[in-house]
């Protein structure tokens, strides 16, 4: 039985609510079907029908009758049209909540299933520096203990590379920040949370002591992220909102061995992701000087091609993630 009920408003008394309750669960159970669920899954993803078809190998009006029928089944609109697109509304960001969640266990069973003496699936991922850490590695231990005989190929590179990797199918998803809009064309993204950049420097640096400091970062050598780095047009807007639009790198990098060197045996400063170098901040190798800005903040996730077909490995490993930021992966020693 499907466990999400969506009620008409105009239910007005409880005699009502019951009967309505009731006259909803016969028909999830004698008419929903997995083709319900997964067409819109896929057009929630694709926003749009036309596309949803395409990925779905089927044809248009076999969406679109199946998402009519969903939502009859419901008793409620799931999608809300802006333009050309189909935008999922409340009640369609509830349901998209539960309906990948019972994807994602339905998948992982058959796969269980289907693995069992069969070749071996691979599963690619693309890294961002921010999430390569701590984030990646912590999912990936969670994703071996639950589908061990799935091979897991993970790749580090430039943001523009993996991006037109995930286009070309080259890797499944990529996780790191959220790539800025001319970057996201052809994906989707999946935000999981929140992240600053920050300005790292040595615990004794002599900045630390300035109740100003953005006043003093030209007053030492900086390190900026790559021009190809996802967080260099964040960066670049806080420096232009100080009056530093025009300062130079002393030495371009987002690599945390060079980074933590480099900043750790002398005056220079380095804007890098917090998550780069969560580790080092913990222990107090280096230490973040106080910028409050959010231009510095931004969403941190998943990016999935909106070309690609629905994955079950990919669906796992996405699971894992939000499983690994909820706190809720349990022990991760000896996941190998």
């Amino acid at each position: 039985m499907c466990s999400l009920l969506i009620y008409p408003k105009f239910i007005l008394n409880i005699a009502d609510f019951y009967k309505t309750h009731n006259l909803i669960v016969m028909n999830l159970d004698n008419q929903l079907r997995l083709r319900h669920v997964r067409t819109f899954l896929e057009i929630a993803r694709a926003e749009s029908v036309s596309l949803a078809a395409s990925r779905l190998n089927i044809t248009q009006p076999a969406v679109s009758r199946s998402l009519r029928e969903l939502e009859d089944m419901l008793g409620v609109r799931l999608f809300d049209r802006v333009g050309r697109s189909l935008r999922l509304n409340d009640a369609g960001r509830v349901f998209q909540t539960h309906a990948s969640a019972s994807m994602t266990e339905l998948l992982r069973g058959a796969e269980r299933l289907r693995s069992e003496g069969g070749p071996a699936a691979r599963l690619a991922i693309g890294v961002l520096p921010t999430a390569a850490t701590d984030l990646v590695p912590a999912a990936a231990l969670v994703f071996r203990k639950d589908m061990p005989q799935v091979k897991l190929s993970i790749h580090t590179g430039p943001n523009g590379l993996l991006f037109n990797q995930l286009r070309d199918g080259v890797v499944d998803l990529v996780v790191g920040r959220m790539p800025e809009k001319e970057a996201r064309a052809g994906v989707t993204f999946q935000q999981l949370y929140i992240e600053d950049v920050v300005l790292v420097c040595r615990p004794d640096h002599p900045i630390l002591d300035c109740p100003t400091p953005e006043q003093k970062i030209e007053a030492y050598p900086l390190i900026l992220p790559t021009a190809e780095a996802v967080i260099s047009e964040s960066v670049a807007r806080y420096l232009a909102s100080v009056g530093l639009s025009d300062i130079q790198a002393a030495i371009e990098t987002v690599a945390l061995p060079v980074g933590r060197k480099l900043v750790s045996t002398s005056d220079a400063l380095w804007f890098i992701s917090r998550g780069v170098v969560a580790d080092e901040l913990a222990r107090g190798i280096l230490v973040a000087v106080t910028l409050p800005s959010p231009i510095l903040s931004g969403p941190v996730g998943y990016s999935i091609s909106r070309a690609s077909p629905i994955n079950v490995e990919r669906s796992v490993f996405a699971d894992c993630l939000k499983r690994v930021k909820r706190g809720a992966a349990g022990p991760l020693v000896g996941a190998f």
